[in-house]
């Protein structure tokens, strides 16, 4: 590696690097804040609008469990060493906590003053205080005693009942009693929303309110005087020594159940609760006093999922589309076939996930395939197409061998669940690697053709799941190419066998030699950089990390080297800087979750096009297997270069990285821009690729 990107001395950016580069947790606060706005941003119609609200306290839920939990963790510890940014974690939590009640104003302002009203104007009202007046209290008293009442249970506070553990995430009562106090779990099988239609349209009780009405039915004999509404969030980052465990999913399985039970991080509660009771409940549960977050509004709003899944008005929600058929499947009755005649790119959703599930189903029907090989990290519940034809694929007497990733975040309960179905069918199943967390997204079949095999392959940078395949954007390919498919047989041979292999003929694989080779790319653009043949990067990523990355970065943009970033969320580089007058960092929020990875590197006249699974992040190039993929064929690689182009462009969804870490609207920016949307520009042209087939003469 040249010394441009490494060297042994102290750099400019390293002597100042509290300067160079952004707080990774600052930084995806911004991303959650992009969310947020996205709620006011009328290109959308208003239930997903609302959508947008639901996600960003859903986002900050998980941020509180893991990441702030982290950090509080490292306080514990004692840990006092500066991050990248210049900032420890106490300072780094103390920032978290500004802004986050920042943005939880932000957020209540914004339902409160724009999205009610707006649902009132389509008569979708939500009923609280003086409002529930208008319901009937007998419809409201029979719902409560039919389906509420049966699923609480009061706790008394008093000597002889101390707190007891309670859930994080679910709402709970504080009911001041006379001559005591009690608490009222609501469990969240209760809709948060309940529908009470009434003289509107649509109408919803917050289920609180509903409770608060009818507290003295579950305490009778006893006056209710007030109640107030607060909610937990406990550490949920489980903590797996594997090189002491014996057996890896039993592990897990108790880390779960400990999960239950994490300190408490944060501690929410309605407006008005009394000081004194703030003080016994912070006692009890053992939080700290900056971890309060008053809320002068509604707790739980991530699952204002309730009301969208209620609301029946097509003009109130996105348009729905047919996803594509690419035109190299179209009309062929053998998926083995078609890929033989050439590799063929998926770009998700907009082409559909069919293709993926149907090359899974036909490998295990398909009597001239003799085996099945592949990795699943996230997928769908009980009624997962891919899993079920691996099922399939056992019952028929093929050889298939799941690595199935234990570990991975909030889904292991459904992945104990597949490893145990899969051992039951007869699968060789793997629990993940030691150490490592199989983050690549791949599936190889191992075809009989006649006296030779040949192997078919799925690489792509989302997840075998149906179900986000329709919401989130990924890249996939469809190949037989030999070299990628000999390289993903020896790359399941290093998962299966710790086979130790470091190279591979076209991929890159993590942690072995990914990040080496992206480090190459970036240093051959700046060798090869001249005004005559000007070099250029363009990558299109979930997050950008990684400090030796982002330290690359900085040495092509100061040789002169043009520098594109599409990054959704965390960025912890900084542009506008004598290192960075070359980058440009742009992110898009959009209807969809952007999460194609594209890596693009254009230098002496030549163009070399990557896809694949990793962020630039530590744990993506260091602690995680991850697979990167050169897309090859000319054809799709131009498809591949407009993908990220059309992002590029993008000029209603797309905002602007600035210097002091905030981001701007682009069109804010650079008003005369054409308009844009680049997620509406790739389903225009899916539509018109399905009005053309739907045309077809039969």
């Amino acid at each position: 590696m040249g010394s441009i990107l490494r060297t042994n001395g102290p750099t400019r950016a390293q002597k100042h690097a509290s300067e160079l580069f952004f707080n990774r947790e600052l930084s995806w606060l911004e991303f959650n804040a992009r969310v947020l706005e996205e709620s006011l941003h009328e290109v959308h119609p208003l239930l997903s609008r609302m959508r947008f609200i639901s996600i960003f306290y859903s986002n900050l839920d998980e941020f509180f469990m893991i990441r702030v939990a982290g950090i509080k963790e490292q306080i514990r510890a004692g840990v006092r060493e500066r991050g990248p940014d210049g900032l420890t974690p106490r300072q780094t939590l103390q920032r978290i906590r500004e802004r986050v009640r920042q943005l939880l104003t932000r957020a209540q302002a914004i339902f409160g003053q724009h999205l009610l009203p707006a649902l009132e104007e389509e008569d979708i009202f939500i009923y609280q205080g003086r409002r529930l007046s208008r319901l009937p209290r007998e419809q409201l008293h029979t719902y409560f005693t039919e389906k509420v009442f049966p699923l609480l249970t009061p706790l008394a506070l008093d000597s002889a009942h101390p707190v007891p553990p309670l859930r994080g995430l679910e709402l709970i009562l504080w009911v001041e009693l006379k001559n005591g106090a009690a608490l009222v779990p609501i469990p969240q099988v209760l809709p948060r929303f309940v529908p009470f239609h009434s003289s509107h349209r649509y109408g919803f009780v917050p289920i609180e309110a509903l409770v608060g009405l009818f507290l003295e039915e579950l305490f009778p004999g006893r006056k209710v005087r007030n109640y107030f509404t607060f909610r937990i969030t406990r550490d949920a980052d489980i903590e797996i020594s594997e090189a002491e465990a014996d057996d890896l999913l039993v592990l897990v399985e108790r880390e779960l159940r400990q999960r239950r039970l994490g300190a408490v991080v944060r501690f929410e509660y309605s407006t008005g609760m009394p000081p004194e009771t703030l003080r016994f409940l912070q006692e009890e549960l053992a939080f700290d006093a900056e971890d309060t977050y008053e809320v002068e509004g509604f707790l739980g709003l991530e699952r204002l999922w309730d009301i969208l899944a209620e609301v029946d008005e097509p003009s109130l929600i996105d348009r729905p589309f047919v996803p594509a058929i690419p035109p190299a499947l179209q009309g062929k009755s053998n998926i083995f076939e078609a890929i033989a005649q050439g590799d063929i790119l998926l770009h998700h959703p907009y082409d559909s996930f069919a293709p993926v599930a149907e090359f899974i189903q036909a490998a295990a029907r398909d009597p001239n395939v003799l085996a099945i090989k592949q990795t699943l990290y996230r997928t769908t519940g009980e009624k997962s197409l891919i899993v079920q034809a691996l099922r399939e694929a056992v019952d028929r007497g093929k050889q298939v061998t799941v690595l199935i990733e234990l570990k991975a975040r909030f889904d292991e309960e459904t992945n104990i669940y597949w490893a145990r179905e899969l051992e039951k069918a007869g699968a060789n199943v793997i629990y993940g690697m030691l150490g490592l967390k199989i983050h690549a997204k791949c599936a190889l079949v191992v075809r009989k053709e006649g006296n030779a095999l040949r192997l078919y392959a799925h690489l792509s940078t989302g997840n075998y799941n149906e179900k986000t395949a329709q919401i989130y954007t990924d890249i996939g390919l469809l190949t037989a190419n030999p070299a990628i498919t000999r390289d993903l047989a020896e790359l399941f041979n290093y998962l299966t066998g710790n086979s130790g292999q470091q190279t591979w003929r076209r991929i890159a694989v993590a942690p072995e030699n990914l990040r080496e080779t992206f480090l190459q790319e970036i240093q051959r653009c700046l060798a090869e950089h001249s005004p005559e043949r000007p070099s250029r990067i363009v990558l299109v990523l979930n997050a950008l990390v990684d400090t030796e990355m982002i330290r690359a970065l900085y040495a092509a943009s100061s040789a002169g080297v043009q520098v594109d970033l599409m990054v959704r969320g965390i960025c912890c580089l900084v542009p506008g800087t004598p290192l960075s007058q070359n980058i440009r960092v742009h992110s898009i929020i959009g209807r969809f979750l952007e999460h194609s990875r594209l890596y693009i590197f254009q230098s002496g006249g030549e163009t070399r096009v990557w896809s694949g699974s990793a962020d630039w992040m530590p744990r993506n190039l260091d602690r995680r297997v991850e697979i990167a993929f050169p897309i090859q064929d000319p054809r799709l690689a131009e498809q591949a270069i407009d993908i990220a182009e059309t992002l590029l462009r993008d000029s209603l969804h797309s905002w602007v990285l600035l210097p002091d870490g905030t981001y701007q609207r682009r069109r804010l920016l650079e008003p005369d821009l054409p308009p844009l949307s680049a997620q509406k520009e790739f389903l225009r042209r899916r539509r018109l690729l399905v009005q053309e087939k739907e045309e077809e003469p039969a």
